[in-house]
């Protein structure tokens, strides 16, 4: 999920929009350091020793003959001209962050290979979720990439109709292929499209679903209660999941991000910290005034109604389950 993004009609990012996020983040970073600079550190926690998990990260190259960008897609329009996996492990590893999923970028839309070989030069620390957008053989793609590592398929909503983006043959092999290969559908979209996602959880039962960013619940509007509640309601699904990430595009979009406690609270009151796992959206969570160890601190040590077994099942043990 990135911070205000408008789409353009082919998919792509708009480089203006970017521009616009970049220049508020730099303004607010001034704000954001005056407003924290006597709060308290909260952590107890031996980073050394940690091995907690970070269910949601990018990466990619900016060697574009190797990993050519998606057709539309610019050098320009990317928020970043390059973003490896040795920078990611050297910020997460100082948290404690052991192993990563990374998530398909858009810029390569469904050539997935950059992710591959940043999996197949880490074993066992990076996991991975990939994208097989407009693919006609879903299910013999979606084996192929399961015998590489792969343990999730993302799909995204982008500016679908609510009552189209789930129906086909494709969609439905999709789901029904993710149960087969014990993946997980992980869905990027927000409370419009909950109804089709309840619809579909009905039709295959034993399909894992995980919903990116809070359901992006306070995304695009404000945090309604309607909108939690709809939520909230998926969780009558016991193979539905929630990825607890994205703090820096949502609700007050403010470090330490205190105010999702709530809509955090009311999640974990109806799924359960074992259908909970935290993810930081890197990079979009490491840019100013936004840090990578705010993300986790939020969840490690400010939520103060979670139990340490609670925190060992949002910062380890639930992506653990589902990815590794």
């Amino acid at each position: 999920m990135k911070p205000q993004v408008k789409r353009q009609g082919n998919g792509t990012r708009s480089a203006t929009t970017r521009r616009e996020f970049l220049q508020a983040a730099a303004a607010a970073a001034g704000a954001w350091t005056m407003a924290t600079a006597n709060l308290p550190a909260q952590s107890t926690v031996d980073s050394s020793r940690a091995d907690w998990v970070d269910a949601h990260a990018h990466v990619w190259s900016g060697d574009t003959a190797r990993y050519p960008l998606r057709t539309g897609l610019t050098r320009q329009q990317m928020i970043l001209p390059s973003f490896m996996p040795e920078e990611l492990l050297d910020k997460s590893g100082r948290c404690g962050v052991r192993r990563i999923v990374l998530i398909q970028i858009s810029y390569y839309g469904s050539d997935n290979a950059c992710m591959l070989d940043a999996m197949r030069a880490n074993p066992g620390v990076f996991s991975g979720v990939a994208r097989i957008d407009g693919d006609p053989r879903p299910r013999e793609t979606m084996l192929r990439l399961a015998r590489q590592g792969i343990r999730g398929i993302r799909i995204v909503s982008e500016k679908q109709p609510a009552d189209r983006w789930l129906q086909g043959p494709e969609m439905a092999a999709i789901w029904r292929s993710a149960a087969e290969n014990r993946l997980t559908l992980c869905a990027l979209c927000g409370p419009d499209y909950f109804r089709a996602l309840d619809a579909m959880c009905r039709k295959f039962p034993e399909t894992t679903l995980a919903l990116d960013h809070l359901g992006r619940v306070g995304f695009e509007r404000s945090i309604r209660e309607d909108d939690v509640r709809n939520l909230c309601a998926l969780a009558v699904h016991k193979k539905v999941c929630v990825k607890v990430s994205g703090f820096y595009a949502m609700g007050r979009r403010q470090p330490p991000y205190l105010d999702l406690a709530p809509l955090i609270r009311r999640l974990f009151e109806a799924f359960g910290p074992q259908r909970l796992l935290w993810g930081s959206d890197s990079p979009f969570q490491m840019m100013p005034p936004h840090r990578y160890r705010d993300s986790i601190e939020l969840v490690r040590d400010r939520l103060d109604f979670l139990s340490a077994d609670d925190r060992q099942w949002l910062l380890r043990k639930t992506a653990e389950r589902l990815f590794f």
